[in-house]
């Protein structure tokens, strides 16, 4: 095995396929509705702990300083470069209004293209963001999928913030503004 490689079992990770994951979500959703996108946020908010370990010990084999340490472009890179490695695809940091974080994939692996779905639906991924990139912010953290491959995107993009910025971000969209319009607005 190559020391450059993501130790799955010893950082309590276990690897899923794609197909699984999709069948797993389109049964709950079939099954319990709007309330399984509360059930993937949860299950991927518990896990985002140990993906953030997983992280720190990835960044100490290449000889990196701790993710809190980083400066904020290098742990933008090994942060993308991690997801990849660990198969949940490419991830592209930005910002929007200078209010949110941009996180953008265009292979995200939760996303299931011929899904044909209504709303975004990497809840999972939307939980672990939350606790993931917490963790580096040392505060609490929401995390909003606004495009999604699922639905026929070309990209799946996340929207991380304050709780009070989310919020205000929701509104907006559930008043029909676009999420660029509500992130504007919750400047």
């Amino acid at each position: 095995m190559n020391d450059m490689t993501l130790d799955l079992a010893g950082n309590g990770l276990l690897a899923v396929t794609k197909d699984a994951l999709a069948a797993l979500r389109n049964a709950l959703m079939r099954d319990s509705g709007h309330a399984a996108a509360g059930y993937f946020q949860e299950a991927g908010y518990a896990g985002g702990g140990a993906l953030f370990e997983a992280f720190r010990g990835w960044l100490e084999l290449r000889d990196a300083l701790s993710p809190e340490s980083l400066p904020l472009d290098e742990f933008q890179r090994l942060a993308a470069e991690f997801f990849q490695e660990a198969g949940w695809g490419s991830l592209t940091v930005g910002t929007l209004h200078d209010t949110v974080v941009t996180l953008d994939s265009p292979d995200w692996g939760e996303a299931s293209p011929d899904a044909g779905m209504e709303h975004p639906c990497c809840h999972l991924s939307s939980g672990m963001f939350a606790d993931f990139f917490g963790r580096v912010a040392d505060a609490p953290l929401a995390v909003m999928e606004v495009e999604c491959r699922s639905t026929g995107a070309d990209q799946c993009r996340f929207l991380l913030g304050s709780a009070e910025v989310m919020q205000a971000v929701y509104d907006g969209m559930s008043q029909g503004l676009g999420y660029d319009e509500a992130v504007a607005g919750a400047a």
